[in-house]
């Protein structure tokens, strides 16, 4: 089932290859200031140009506006925190546990439930934060002329914190206090208690023209045409396209990040195929080691080669798995990766002549 699963990844590692190389065939450059053109309706066609949105975000119980594609609002409250620490000791020839608990308030943005407390009276938490974390988008985001997809839009994610320190306070409630680009809900934000709340704003995609936060963001994006719309292309090797980046890039260097980030994840899943495979191995010899484990000097022998075998294993069939993932697109590939596979079988077959003669 691994080798199954390692061989369907990498697989997907080489689809994703040819339908960049499909992609960067096939994309059509446009114009940032050029009006719509609809004879490149349902081509894969690639722009860079400054985000734009129609109206800003807003939030009007902090009287927050930022002219941007995302406004992340996040709450944490002053709460109660256990932790946990056990300590094995020897009394009277058995194994015995000690756990010891501590509790500290710290800032928390996820509500922690004091009632699984090992000791909740004196370190009790509310039920309930009085105000929630929430993420608003807005409703179109455009690009040159372009309306971008779903897709594109949660691709933008470039989140910065909005400072607060031209913020005008004269206009807060009188509940609400500032401190550190945090708006408090009390009015000492220097002396929390329990159940105080405390809110930080980001925003990700700026997109005014006249934004005193900044100039809007350059993006680069690689997708389909479709009308006024960009949308996802699917290629004939499989994948679908609908790639977008926080910078202006031409074509070329778009395609080409894709394909490091691929070549990247590529050899992650290498990596880890080749780790599930030695431990997978090592596990299934474990039962050798435990034949030998009560001689010290052989069991020590035995460890050592039992892991020096499950390397040499381990490698080989990963070798093989990754020569049979490219069989279908480089048979040449595939036959060098299988030869070097079986290359500790060559070696250790000719030894052994050897010794014989010996």
């Amino acid at each position: 089932v691994k080798e199954g699963t390692i061989l369907f990844m990498k697989g997907r590692a080489l689809q994703t290859a040819l339908s960049l190389d499909e992609g960067l065939s096939l994309v059509v450059p446009l114009d940032s200031r050029s009006s719509l053109d609809l004879q490149n309706n349902n081509r894969l066609v690639h722009l860079s140009a400054l985000l734009r949105t129609s109206q800003p975000l807003h939030d009007p119980n902090y009287r927050v506006v930022v002219q941007a594609v995302k406004l992340k609002r996040q709450v944490e409250m002053y709460q109660w925190v256990e932790y946990r620490e056990s300590k094995d000791y020897q009394e009277d020839g058995e194994t015995k546990t000690e756990t010891t608990y501590t509790y500290n308030t710290e800032w928390k943005s996820e509500l922690i439930n004091s009632r699984n407390f090992d000791k909740e009276i004196g370190h009790q938490n509310p039920s309930a934060m009085a105000v929630e974390s929430v993420t608003v988008v807005a409703p179109e985001v455009r690009v040159g002329s372009f309306l971008l997809s779903k897709g594109l839009v949660e691709q933008i994610n470039n989140f910065q914190t909005l400072r607060l320190r031209d913020f005008n306070a004269f206009n807060l409630d009188p509940f609400l206090s500032i401190d550190d680009d945090y708006f408090y809900h009390t009015q000492y934000p220097r002396r929390p208690e329990v159940g105080d709340v405390r809110v930080r704003f980001s925003f990700a995609g700026l997109s005014g023209e006249t934004s005193h936060l900044g100039q809007a963001q350059t993006v680069s994006i690689v997708a389909m045409q479709r009308g006024e719309q960009l949308m996802p292309f699917k290629t004939k090797s499989g994948d679908t396209l609908e790639i977008l980046y926080l910078e202006e890039l031409t074509p070329e260097e778009v395609f080409a990040k894709e394909h490091q980030y691929n070549s990247m994840k590529t050899w992650g899943l290498r990596a880890a195929g080749w780790a599930l495979m030695f431990l997978s191995i090592q596990l299934t010899m474990r039962i050798i080691y435990t034949l030998v484990d009560w001689v010290p000097v052989l069991r020590e022998l035995v460890s050592v080669g039992l892991k020096i075998f499950a390397m040499c294993v381990s490698c080989s069939l990963s070798l093989l798995v990754i020569g049979v993932g490219w069989l279908f697109y480089r048979p040449l590939v595939a036959a060098a990766l299988g030869a070097l596979a079986l290359l500790p079988v060559f070696l250790a077959r000719s030894g052994f002549p050897a010794k014989k003669n010996q």
